[in-house]
């Protein structure tokens, strides 16, 4: 799925949280355009419009990227720090949706520059409301610098 716009980039390798946060911005209405990649090497193909998405349009990013930080091929916080070096994606809202509770995790994303950082909780209903919680509508309507 190539779509020209994205809303939302989830990089998510657990297919069950993945769909637990497809479903629950569905049921709040912030799934507009929702593209959903297993790995940190696919999520920097999408980014940066490389390999399976050489054909992607570079300048339609994501008006934000759900990230976790424990994925396979390469780390989250290897894509945040390569999205967030490049001048033309740094820009790109970044929020870490993830199971780690490590001190120095929450210190290198933010220093990397996340904006949020958010601990997945383990029961259906708490990761339901900590999603629709993000604001994601306010990041979504919101103006960024190009």
């Amino acid at each position: 799925m190539q779509p020209s716009e994205v809303d939302i980039l989830l990089i998510e390798d657990n297919p069950a949280d993945a769909e637990l946060a497809i479903r629950s911005l569905k049921k709040n209405n912030a799934l507009k355009n929702i593209v959903h990649v297993k790995d940190g090497a696919q999520a920097l193909e999408f980014i940066f419009c490389i390999g399976r998405y050489n054909n992607r349009d570079f300048e339609s990013q994501p008006k934000v990227i759900l990230l976790d930080l424990n994925m396979p091929k390469i780390s989250g916080i290897d894509v945040l720090q390569r999205i967030k070096a490049d001048e033309q994606t740094k820009n790109i809202p970044i929020i870490i949706l993830t199971s780690s509770t490590e001190s120095p995790d929450i210190k290198t994303c933010y220093e990397l520059g996340a904006n949020s950082f958010i601990v997945k909780p383990v029961q259906f209903e708490n990761f339901i409301q900590a999603v629709a919680e993000l604001g994601l509508y306010r990041i979504l309507l919101n103006k960024y610098p190009g």
